[in-house]
């Protein structure tokens, strides 16, 4: 018996007919022209649909007002907003919002702000919280021309880490007892790592008061909670999995009054 190793199917690279395909420039430049092509179409329909949308949210709208606690529950139910307001005073303030409404900039839809509504409360006098998400554009849009579609070269290189500068509004809380952010601010890292999460999360309410937001909530808010709103508030979503390190958090226990935020749950229809 021969005591010659037999090689591992694949190693020979001579023998691999995928290892040596190369890419001219020319067929290059129109695989990356044809690519711009699919995400100019993309955006157009993406445009499109929230143009088609919007009529239809208005009519949403209408009727979760009618619904008590429609957002307060909606929000509840989703498994980051429920970590970021895991403290009763934060529940008990939500449950005062009535409405929830985004508004898109007409020249970067993909920007927006975040409009809450609360009910008179006794947390703060602000009738309406928002957070602004502003497009910036990059200085070469200024000197673009853009196509049928309302659609430039700049749009197609759109950068969310870039082009987006999120705001900060203050909130003008009625009792420094009350004021949830004082109570539980957001804590930075030790180290001082601007690239680091912040080490406590604090109130929800931060999200309003500090610009930055490194859990990206806004996100969450407008591009997945506000599109499925009715499936969210019927609790007919099954939301990601927290870590072990969220699912460990304590509790807050500075006020034991008990907020139902979940009873459409008991209402949930059964997929076939």
């Amino acid at each position: 018996m021969s005591g010659k190793k037999r090689a591992s199917p694949g190693t020979d690279v001579e023998k691999n007919p995928l290892a040596n395909v190369e890419l001219n420039n020319e067929d290059a430049k129109k695989l990356q022209d044809i690519q711009k092509d699919v995400q100019r179409v993309e955006l157009v329909i993406e445009r499109l649909a929230m143009d088609k949308l919007t009529p239809v949210y208005e009519k949403r709208r209408a009727v979760a007002k009618s619904i008590e606690k429609f957002w307060p529950v909606a929000l509840m139910n989703n498994n980051m907003i429920s970590f970021h307001a895991q403290h009763t005073i934060d529940q008990l303030a939500l449950s005062y919002l009535e409405d929830l409404w985004i508004v898109r900039d007409p020249k970067e839809p993909r920007c927006y702000t975040i409009e809450f509504f609360f009910k008179a409360n006794p947390y703060f006098t602000d009738s309406v919280l928002k957070k602004e998400y502003k497009y910036v554009p990059p200085p070469a849009a200024s000197d673009e021309n853009p196509d049928a579609d309302g659609i430039t070269d700049s749009m197609l290189e759109f950068s969310w880490a870039r082009d987006v500068q999120p705001s900060a509004t203050p909130i003008h809380w009625k009792d420094p007892e009350n004021a949830l952010t004082k109570l539980h601010p957001r804590v930075a890292e030790v180290d001082g790592d601007d690239d680091d999460m912040p080490a406590e999360a604090g109130s929800f309410f931060n999200f309003f008061e500090v610009a930055d937001d490194p859990f990206e909530i806004g996100a969450q808010i407008a591009n997945e909670i506000f599109s499925e709103a009715t499936d969210y508030f019927m609790g007919n979503i099954a939301g990601d999995e927290l870590d072990s390190e969220e699912e460990d958090s304590e509790d807050d226990d500075d006020d034991a009054e008990e907020i139902d935020l979940e009873k459409p749950r008991a209402k949930k229809q059964k997929k076939e």
